[in-house]
């Protein structure tokens, strides 16, 4: 074999590198070279599940590979996040995480079996979904304000119900009564179809519910609508007001979901699953599809993300702490 002049290794070199920075995006390009599971840690049927389906199927049609949905419910989503946090970070396995799985349960909860921020990677919000506060018929209230104005001339008389312990519906009524000074018994059920079946009765005289579920018991008059938890109005209820716009500004809560990946996932993955999201939710079909279900399509980039779940971790601590809040 003929020896290389010792003048020419330096060319080599060179060539060797300009070879090897070439080929990095080829295997950022080469991703997915599989199918994708996407964790839905809740069980078939619920808003999740709806809003993982959603997602997964755009998502494979955008990547070229199928995304399995896996449902694995169990300590309130923490179950299935736990399976993510631990998996391989190659982009193959994701969570379609939301404010339970990755900002209220390390609260609620001793013990998780993951940390929300070292053992993920936020990839991008989805959807925001507001909650909806009702009373029954019966109840002489017509708004937030007359609720409230009853609670305080009957104080620790009125009660309220919830999907559970810990839930945004519960925990979306605590903050309420944190910042109004108002004194309302909770009552929680084992999720939110036997506590609506109870505000339907009678039984509970208030209850604030996600909009998705929601919205066919106020549109059928079961229920009556006094105001929405989000920052805006819902467009599927234009004439039911915020609580921030009627008692409270400031208030604001939201059921949101957004996809993670495992802590390590290298960055050109994570800048295309990015890419790819914001792409597809972005789409006027999307928007059609998410609104019809009282969601809202919102996008942003993973360090946004990142922020924000930090800043939901900060804002649902403080509210179990005062609540006193308890996992079952």
């Amino acid at each position: 074999m003929p020896r290389l002049a010792p003048t020419r290794w330096p060319a080599l070199l060179l060539a060797l590198t300009f070879l090897c920075i070439g080929s990095l995006p080829l295997h950022a390009q080469s991703y997915p070279t599989g199918p994708i599971r996407l964790m839905v840690p809740y069980p078939p049927g619920g808003t999740a599940d709806l809003l993982g389906r959603l997602v997964g199927q755009r998502l494979g049609d955008a990547l070229g590979v199928t995304v399995v949905i896996e449902n694995r419910a169990g300590i309130g989503g923490s179950l299935g996040a736990e399976i993510v946090s631990k998996a391989a970070p190659d982009g193959a396995t994701l969570l379609l995480g939301n404010a339970s799985t990755q900002a209220i349960n390390q609260s609620l909860y001793k013990k998780i079996g993951y940390d929300p921020l070292k053992d993920f990677t936020p990839i991008s919000l989805v959807a925001t979904v507001p909650l909806v506060m009702m009373v029954h018929p019966s109840m002489p209230v017509k708004s937030v304000k007359e609720l409230l104005a009853l609670a305080r001339a009957r104080p620790g008389q009125m009660n309220y119900a919830s999907g559970g312990a810990g839930s945004t519906t519960h925990l979306s009524m605590e903050l309420l009564k944190s910042q109004t000074k108002v004194d309302i018994a909770h009552i929680a059920y084992r999720g939110s179809g036997p506590a609506l079946i109870s505000l339907i009765a009678g039984e509970v005289p208030l209850m604030v519910e996600l909009m998705p579920t929601a919205l066919p018991f106020v549109k059928a008059g079961k229920v009556r609508a006094l105001a929405v938890t989000s920052a805006r109005r819902s467009p599927l209820l234009l004439d039911i007001p915020t609580i921030a716009e009627t008692v409270t500004p400031g208030y604001e809560v939201a059921s949101w979901f957004g996809v993670f990946a495992p802590a390590g996932t290298p960055t050109p993955v994570v800048t295309r699953l990015n890419a790819e999201v914001v792409k597809f939710m972005s789409t006027p079909e999307m928007r059609e599809r998410l609104l019809a279900l009282g969601a809202e399509p919102v996008t942003n980039t993973p360090d946004e993300f990142g922020r924000f779940v930090r800043a939901e971790i900060t804002k649902w601590s403080k509210v179990v702490q005062e609540s006193g809040a308890k996992a079952e």
